[in-house]
């Protein structure tokens, strides 16, 4: 077998050195156009799966690194002049230089021809001379970019401006530096890599980088290889105080931004890509050397597996690509939550470390409890800190004041769609859904989806609240649950119009309705645009009389659920239904003063607001449910999102629940665990609105984390709670709470301990002789001065 790499980089180098050892007789050939010592970069940092694979896959080239490695486990958080530390994370760092030197002597042993500063040949000619082609050539490859048709590669140029930079300081912990100007926020990312130095960037939002006067610096022209001098000694003014008198060391070290790269396919016949020729993570998570390494390890032992080279790249793409996909969810995370800092700047010190160390929604309340109880213990007490209500639990058992009403914890039960009406009354099955939902431990519980109207209803399935019948049935459902769980939660209902969404199948097992088209009934919406992409069945657009009409029907409704016993109301302006129609500028097409601008598009939503509110009584809370975002190009912005929820705050609203989507067809959301709670963070940092996060959210350990990071002050608990309807008691259970935010049916209290399962008696004997001694991580890195080092590159 013939094997062309192109890019000497860890990944290239990496792959060369395990292709060769698991098929000696190949012949393998890497260009590089730089020369071998030519290293751009400082530190690299690995994770303890990485280095087990790297241990199991070539032991030499581990024991070269082991030899190296600075090796701590705490995490430093220096925000509004204190230093919080969070321990038990492990870190193993490596000088770039020093890694690329064990890789090439590692390749050059093993028989591998490396051709440094030497321009690879055209890909197209070593795709015809060797069997395979790997292209390691990172984020800007030339191989990429030749074969784009086929890997259709899309590159996500973010908006921060960073620098990567070394230091003589030997930070002794993973550090992060949040620094605030005049200008604005000032971030560093910092940690060691061996006895005398630390990779140090600096990252700036674009805004701010420019009020700072980088942009003076950085509009010169630098030849290549040089560095922006200028801006690197702005930032060593700025950065005085936690450098200690040290000083910045560049190397090519320019504010560039960064871009995410994404390809739909990663191979072209015999041509693949490798590390960040396909793919990049932001490094606010990890290093793309690391990915690029298991990329390597992951493309050797397939071709090693697979007949053929077509099996094998095809097995390598499928292996790998759900892991970075993965690893690129949170690293979007974490670059949003850098790029938003603003948001957080401003909490305490304990509420913004464990916000910024569970940014990537990775690492997570129950992580760090077993990681570092005394952090944990203390980001807890700062949350409880001065409140008189509070209870000695975890933070989704503290109370919430949601408008002039006591809930006993943060969790909720969100509206749900059930499908079980007739003639929009509800029957024995909501009696049932809801008095589950109730005995459940939730503080608040919503039924769903209830229409004002009867062309409002989104299936014929749906309930509705439109008449005095519909009021009986639901005084019946209510009596009967408050009965049943007489020490339950408070009891709400959405109600709402489903606009262009009306009239529609009720949807099947993978979600999916559709408009029922003639045996349905007439629609209206903020703009005669149809829901379903065929557009056969087009709703007309709402006139005054219909305005007018809708409006009335809200209010009753409203009335309708006062009298009928609900506790809380929400009304539904997300989803696509009629309000959200109005609310977005993908649905509202409409001249009058209804649409336009953001103002006009808000004009009905809010006078449905205010005749809700005044027949709703001030002491039940009512809530607006809203989509934060379309997930559309030129649908609803962040900036719109809040000003949505100020406006609706000012008119009534005790609370926004923030969703997002289901506006239009065409959406393209970012679907993941909590992948909606950003919104719900946005808006109540910007506007101080209590917020309801939804979306995806199935685990106490994520509420926990949500609530005590600031990003929500309730969570909305779904699907979960449909899989096991005491999700809540269950929570608690498996947290040892026992107290006033979760209290257990007397009938069902017996059961309020987690059984026993197999095997949960067995206590296992000892069964060596001696104790193996199990190497420890040290806290923080302490330099010994004696291994081997690499020149400390100068300012060029």
């Amino acid at each position: 077998m013939r094997i062309a790499v192109i890019g000497g980089g860890p990944g290239g180098l990496y792959f060369a050195a395990l292709a060769k050892q698991l098929s000696p007789a190949a012949e393998i050939t890497l260009w590089e156009r730089n020369a071998p010592d030519d290293v751009f970069g400082f530190g690299v940092v690995f994770s303890d799966e990485t280095l087990d694979g790297i241990a199991q896959a070539d032991p030499e080239v581990f024991a070269a690194m082991s030899q190296g490695f600075a090796r701590w486990t705490d995490i430093d958080v220096r925000y509004g002049g204190s230093t919080l530390t969070s321990g038990g994370h492990g870190f193993a760092a490596l000088g770039r230089e020093r890694l690329l030197r064990i890789l090439q002597d590692r390749c050059a042993a093993l028989g591998v021809d490396l051709r440094y500063r030497t321009e690879a040949p055209d890909v197209a000619e070593l795709a015809c001379t060797h069997d395979l082609v790997v292209a390691s050539d990172g984020v800007r490859s030339t191989v990429r970019e030749r074969y784009a048709d086929t890997f259709r590669p899309s590159l996500d140029e973010r908006g921060c401006r960073y620098m990567w930079l070394g230091t003589d300081k030997v930070f002794d912990a993973f550090t992060f530096i949040v620094d605030k100007h005049d200008f604005g926020v000032v971030q560093v990312h910092a940690y060691p890599f061996d006895d005398r130095r630390s990779t140090f960037i600096v990252e700036l939002a674009e805004d701010a980088w420019r009020r700072g006067g980088f942009a003076e610096f950085a509009g010169r022209d630098l030849p290549r290889g040089a560095s922006d001098d200028a801006g690197i000694a702005r930032c060593e003014a700025l950065l005085a105080e936690h450098l200690d008198g040290h000083r910045l060391i560049p190397n090519n070290s320019r504010w560039i931004r960064f871009s995410t790269v994404r390809n739909a396919t990663w191979r072209h016949e015999n041509v693949v890509l490798l590390g960040d020729a396909a793919h990049t993570a932001h490094f606010s998570i990890g290093s793309g050397t690391k990915l690029a390494m298991e990329d390597a390890l992951a493309l050797a032992a397939c071709l090693n597996e697979h007949a053929g080279i077509p099996a094998a790249l095809t097995a390598y793409e499928a292996e790998r690509k759900p892991v970075v996909s993965s690893t690129q969810r949170a690293a979007q995370a974490s670059l949003e939550w850098f790029e938003n800092i603003d948001r957080a700047v401003g909490q305490a010190p304990e509420q913004f470390a464990f916000n910024l160390l569970t940014r990537s929604r990775r690492v997570t309340h129950a992580n760090l409890l077993e990681r570092d109880p005394e952090f944990v213990a203390r980001v807890d007490a700062a949350f409880t800190a001065g409140r008189p209500d509070r209870v000695d639990a975890a933070p989704m058992f503290q109370p919430f004041r949601l408008g002039s009403v006591r809930l006993r914890n943060r969790v909720v039960v969100p509206p749900m769609a059930t499908y079980a009406a007739e003639d929009g009354i509800p029957g024995p099955f909501e009696s049932a859904h809801l008095g589950a939902l109730a005995l459940g431990g939730a503080s608040l519980v919503f039924a769903g989806m209830t229409a004002v109207l009867p062309n409002g209803r989104s299936t014929e399935a749906c309930p509705g609240l439109w008449s005095p019948a519909h009021e009986v049935a639901w005084r019946e459902v209510v009596t009967r649950v408050k009965e049943q769980a007489p020490d339950g939660p408070l009891l709400g209902i959405q109600i709402g119009h489903a606009g262009r969404r009306a009239a529609s199948t009720v949807p099947d097992a993978e979600g999916r309705s559709v408009p029922l088209g003639p045996n349905g009934w007439p629609t209206v919406a903020a703009s005669a645009i149809p829901w379903d992409a065929a557009g056969d069945f087009r709703p007309r657009e709402a006139d005054r009389a219909d305005l007018d009409a809708i409006t009335a029907a809200f209010a009753a409704a409203a009335a309708r659920a006062d009298r009928a016993g609900f506790d809380a109301l929400e009304l539904q302006y997300g989803h696509g239904h009629l309000l959200s129609g109005f609310l977005s500028p993908l649905t509202n097409l409409r001249e009058d003063e209804y649409g336009g601008t953001l103002a006009g598009r808000l004009r009905f939503p809010i006078e449905v607001l205010a005749a809700v509110r005044a027949v709703w009584p001030t002491n039940k809370p009512l809530v607006v449910r809203i989509s934060a975002s379309d997930w559309a190009e030129g649908g609803t912005t962040e900036d719109d999102a809040v000003r949505i929820a100020r406006a609706l705050a000012a008119a009534g609203a005790d609370a926004i629940d923030v969703s997002s989507g289901e506006v239009v067809p065409h959406e393209r959301p970012a679907y993941g665990r909590g992948y909606q709670t950003p919104f719900a963070d946005l808006i109540r940092n910007a506007t101080g609105v209590p917020t309801i996060a939804v979306g995806a959210i199935s685990t106490y350990d994520d509420v926990n984390s949500i609530l005590l990071a600031g990003r929500a002050d309730l969570c909305a608990v779904g699907r979960a709670h449909l899989y096991d309807p005491m999700w809540t008691l269950h929570a608690a259970a498996e947290q040892g709470y026992t107290g006033p935010g979760a209290p257990w049916p007397s009938a069902w209290r017996p059961g309020s301990r987690k059984p026993p399962g197999a095997g949960s008696d067995r206590v296992p004997p000892r069964l060596h002789l001696l104790r193996e001694s199990v190497e420890t991580v040290p806290r923080r890195w302490r330099p010994t001065r004696d291994s081997p080092l690499v020149a400390v590159p100068g300012r060029r």
